[in-house]
């Protein structure tokens, strides 16, 4: 690994919480909703979601365009708990990994999601990992629907890193999703996919030698 690198820049779903996107294309499927995939998956993504995703939809907003796509009838807890059904655990030993690259490189987290993900995945690793404030692991944390920017765009990048003085040149980022990889390099960062078919976050590491 390039011995400039001071700063690493953490994709959150897939790379540190275990994501399946199929549990939630498959419940709602069990709710009727037969075309789902076609509006979201890990690689693409309809505009309903891209807008939720930089804030610019409220979550009642998104429930609404769910209803429009779907079915008028659907509750505000039967979308949530769909939407939310994609969500796993972080096991414990990415935790201690994260807690040990935050003492040898500045550790910054950039995540596309949104604000029905954000409070049910703080929940989970508070009542699974024992963390009440997951964002203090992190130099800096940043949420696309807080920062209104996400992934690939090169200002998400830009965003997280300028907000610590931290330079391209010498960051590494980590993503599942090789669009987001692309986007990273094109914007001047180094950049690993985590092809998760393969290895485990905790497997990239130790490959690269970022903890000696």
């Amino acid at each position: 690994m390039n011995k400039t690198i001071d700063t690493l820049l953490l994709d959150l779903g897939g790379v540190l919480i275990d994501v399946d996107y199929q549990r939630t294309a498959r419940a709602f499927h069990a709710l009727g909703f037969d075309d789902f995939e076609a509006q979201f998956s890990k690689a693409k993504q309809t505009p309903l979601f891209d807008r939720f995703e930089v804030g610019a939809l409220s979550p009642a907003e998104f429930r609404d365009g769910v209803r429009e796509l779907f079915r008028p009838d659907l509750t505000d807890r039967e979308i949530d708990a769909c939407w939310n059904a994609m969500l796993g655990s972080i096991p414990p030993a990415r935790i201690e990994l994260v807690k040990a690259l935050g003492q040898r490189y500045r550790l910054l987290l950039l995540s596309n999601t949104n604000a029905i993900h954000v409070p049910a995945f703080h929940a989970i690793i508070a009542q699974e990992n024992g963390i009440p404030d997951f964002k203090t692991l992190f130099e800096g944390a940043y949420y696309s629907c807080a920062i209104g920017l996400r992934k690939p765009d090169a200002e998400a990048f830009h965003f997280a890193l300028a907000r610590h003085g931290t330079e391209p040149e010498r960051t590494l980022f980590i993503d599942d999703s090789i669009q987001h990889v692309v986007g990273a390099r094109h914007a001047g960062l180094h950049a690993e996919h985590l092809e998760l078919a393969h290895e485990d976050v905790l497997g990239l590491v130790d490959r690269l030698g970022l903890l000696g």
